[in-house]
């Protein structure tokens, strides 16, 4: 059903590399729509399958868990499956379109994919529409820049230049803080129909380590952005 015009659209709020309760806790309380949890041992996020299940059984039902991964093998992400059945999974690495079918049965199992959008000025323009297409039984599209390590390095690419024309849900992604998602927000919300957001080391004190703060600052300048219309 279309919604009328006139109402706002509400931008959904992932939150990203838990490590702790309490901040499992500050995240849900603070209106956080999911939450990630990474199982890729060479982050300084990463949790064990085993914790990732136990900090996501403190999620009220209404804030779903979201497992990330990059390049696992079938075996960890059985274990996940056996662990966090519910969980949405999130692919961070170099997965290609034929690994992310025979994962999630053709898309089957609810998933998003990451695309490594590279920061260099004199880079090729990244093809955001043969990516969409390509991984065009994904949940979702995450935007996130192009870094060592696979992501969480604080580092936001030129949104401006991102092409209008993908149909897909799209997550943005790197380098987000509060101080500049809502520019984010009203920036892509004028190009794209369907957006929401994930941001881990913009609402963090350390590595792993959130700040309460820090995400209640994040979640309300997406809500403010959501209530302005685009200039």
């Amino acid at each position: 059903m279309n919604m009328p015009s006139s109402l706002p659209t509400r931008t959904r709020i992932k939150i990203c590399g838990l490590t702790r309760e309490q901040d499992v806790d500050a995240a849900a309380a603070a209106g956080a729509d999911a939450l990630g949890f990474v199982l890729y041992p060479p982050s300084p996020r990463a949790v064990t399958v085993a914790r990732a299940a136990e900090l996501a059984r403190r999620l009220p039902p209404c804030v779903t868990p979201v497992l990330l991964f990059v390049n696992a093998a079938d075996d960890l992400l059985q274990e996940a499956q056996d662990a966090v059945p519910h969980a949405i999974w999130q692919f961070h690495g170099d997965e290609t379109p034929q690994r992310c079918a025979e994962a999630t049965q053709q898309g089957r199992r609810a998933f998003w994919r990451a695309a490594h959008i590279p920061l260099e000025a004199d880079a090729p323009p990244f093809d955001l529409l043969q990516f969409c297409q390509d991984y065009s039984f994904a949940q979702a599209i995450l935007l996130d820049a192009k870094v060592a390590g696979y992501g969480g390095g604080g580092k936001a690419f030129n949104w401006s230049q991102l092409s209008t024309n993908a149909d897909a849900h799209l997550v943005l992604s790197g380098g987000l803080t509060p101080a500049n998602v809502g520019d984010g927000v009203r920036l892509l919300r004028e190009r794209f129909k369907s957006l929401s957001v994930d941001v881990s080391s913009g609402v963090e004190s350390a590595p792993g380590i959130k700040s309460a703060d820090k995400i209640q600052t994040f979640i309300a300048a997406v809500r403010a952005a959501d209530v302005l219309k685009p200039q």
